[in-house]
């Protein structure tokens, strides 16, 4: 008997392997388990420090005015002590009196400007944004910029917290002004833990909730490292009007893309309707094309894994290409450790290294995948976002070469930076 149940132990043993083993060394390559850094910097060549650039989350390249914009917190202190997307709640007094705030960047003169906003004096503790430019303009001359704000919640008594209250914001921007203007606030009971947005017009969007559990915790746990937990979504929000003073006005909401991992960063793509969506801890980029008019269910088309964790995610259209020649492709961002992040991400002396990895279609429909770059939290702390802008390969003397500046930024980032790269 006791043979028989050593034996029947060992099958069941082997049975567990063999289904969980690939599933488990997968989530451990994502989190960074089995990679192991130098305390000496790992990016080779170049570096450009962005000024003015703290803690900036997400960021944009605007092709028709070539100009990079970011949402950054700006003060230091805010995000190791109220940032509700790494269940930090520690301090709502201090997020409800913080305000980041919007900045352009110059890709070719490598400044941050920061924007003066008008009608607008609340708090705003950044995350992710989308740009889109105002159609009512010529090409490059205003945006429309929406922004993740996550305020804390404020009690009958006016005290503030224990939880957030997270909306979105809705700004307008003319480009080579000064300041930018707000235009409204939106919430909506689905708008649960935003984390980005992908602006399909000014008064259709949608969003992602990135955690089903607010708290540190078991099930938060769970629900971050078990890809079968798909317990999050992307969200459509239709709006009546870009001028209404409540944030419920006219806020119709419905779930577009139900039952996905850890949904995180969105992006646009190579075309109109097609939509990026991150599983952050699951380490996969999705492409989805969303309905051309109205609200409607995205539908996946195709997914790429990564090696890390997947962030904010863009898509490099390149301006160069040739029909023998075309380096666009995919970015994503993210942390190369993340195991980490739990003891680290309310330590403003904590270490978070970084990967930024670039896709592109290859033939036969695979995708041929390079690391851009890779720092041990020595140049760059976390990284969360990234951008290429095209380098000219005649003005750049590439000699048959091509190059870009990578921009890339972090959630606990002290600076955005530029690296150049080879395509």
């Amino acid at each position: 008997m006791r043979l028989l149940s050593l034996s029947l132990l060992g099958a069941l043993l082997a049975y567990v392997f063999y289904t969980a083993g690939p599933f488990v060394h997968r989530t451990l390559t994502v989190l960074g388990a089995f990679r192991k850094y130098s305390d000496g910097a790992s990016i080779k060549g170049e570096v450009v420090f962005i000024p003015d650039t703290v803690h900036c989350e997400d960021v944009h390249y605007h092709g028709p005015s070539g100009t990079l914009f970011t949402a950054c917190e700006d003060n230091a202190e805010t995000r190791f002590k109220w940032f509700p997307p790494l269940a930090n709640f520690d301090d709502p007094e201090l997020g409800s009196r913080s305000q980041g705030s919007i900045h352009v960047v110059n890709p070719k003169t490598m400044k941050s400007r920061r924007l003066k906003f008008e009608n607008f004096d609340g708090p705003f503790i950044t995350h992710g944004i989308d740009v889109i430019s105002d159609s009512e303009h010529g090409a490059g001359e205003a945006v429309y910029i929406f922004a993740v704000n996550h305020v804390p919640e404020i009690q009958a008594s006016g005290q503030k917290g224990p939880h957030a209250r997270s909306q979105l914001e809705v700004f307008h921007h003319v480009i080579g002004s000064s300041s930018i203007r707000h235009l409204r606030s939106i919430w909506h009971p689905l708008i649960r833990t935003p984390n980005d947005i992908f602006v399909q017009s000014p008064t259709s969007i949608y969003v992602t909730n990135d955690h089903r559990y607010r708290f540190h915790g078991l099930m938060r746990t769970v629900e971050d490292m078990y890809f079968r937990a798909k317990w999050t979504e992307v969200v459509h929000i239709q709006l009546d009007s870009l001028a209404a003073a409540d944030p419920t006005s006219g806020v119709e909401a419905k779930i577009a893309s139900p039952k996905m991992h850890n949904s995180n960063g969105l992006g646009h793509g190579r075309s109109k309707d097609e939509i990026l969506i991150s599983s952050c801890v699951s380490g996969i980029l999705h492409i989805g094309r969303v309905p051309a008019e109205g609200p409607g269910n995205i539908t996946i088309i195709d997914s790429i894994e990564f090696d890390h964790v997947a962030d904010n995610p863009s898509y490099f259209s390149d301006p160069y290409a040739t029909p023998d020649d075309d380096r666009s492709g995919y970015l994503e961002a993210g942390l190369s450790r993340a195991i980490d992040l739990a003891r680290t991400h309310r330590n403003p002396n904590g270490k978070d290294p970084v990967m930024v990895t670039y896709v592109k279609p290859v033939a036969g429909g695979h995708w041929e995948k390079r690391v851009l770059l890779e720092d041990g939290s020595i140049t760059i702390r976390s990284a969360s976002a990234a951008v290429l802008v095209a380098l000219d390969p005649v003005k750049d003397g590439q000699a048959g070469g091509r190059k870009a500046w990578l921009f890339t930024t972090g959630f606990m980032s002290n600076s955005m930076i530029a690296t150049k790269v080879d395509l």
